[in-house]
């Protein structure tokens, strides 16, 4: 945007040192209309009137640009309200579920003894052994 700042100023003092050399009077016509004046004038007025219908045809596209930016702005700054809201739900659950855990005393079910393949192939072969009297197991 700069850049084209600087060409347009730089265009602008070409086109008016152009002008004050050839200070010739002219005379321009177009249809039934008819001017004279001199070639400065002339070529002032036809720089300006360009530049001009230049801005004019290039508005639209800046105010699309400009209201894409304000939307785009308001949209982000929805998206992080409500991103921060569901973190703050999120810290809230995650706390909620502290004093569930703490309520109930949750404790992570041990794993079961290892049981070799021989103990379970002849688990059901053995006899049952009960205790007696003496402190001696028999078998039955």
């Amino acid at each position: 945007m700069q850049l084209l700042l600087i060409f347009g100023i730089g265009f602008a003092i070409a086109a008016v040192a152009f002008a004050l050399q050839n200070n010739i009077p002219v005379t321009v016509s177009f249809a039934v209309w008819s001017f004279e004046g001199s070639l400065a004038i002339v070529l002032l007025m036809a720089v300006g009137l360009g530049a001009l219908i230049a801005g004019l045809v290039s508005s639209p596209a800046m105010i699309k640009g400009q209201w894409s930016g304000v939307r785009s702005r308001r949209q982000l700054a929805e998206l992080e309200k409500e991103k921060a809201a569901q973190g703050q739900r999120i810290r809230d659950l995650e706390q909620q579920l502290d004093k569930l855990h703490l309520q109930l005393q949750i404790v992570p079910e041990q794993p079961k003894p290892y049981v070799g393949l021989k103990t379970l192939l002849t688990a059901g072969d053995q006899p049952e052994t009960k205790p007696q009297d003496d402190g001696v197991e028999r078998l039955t």
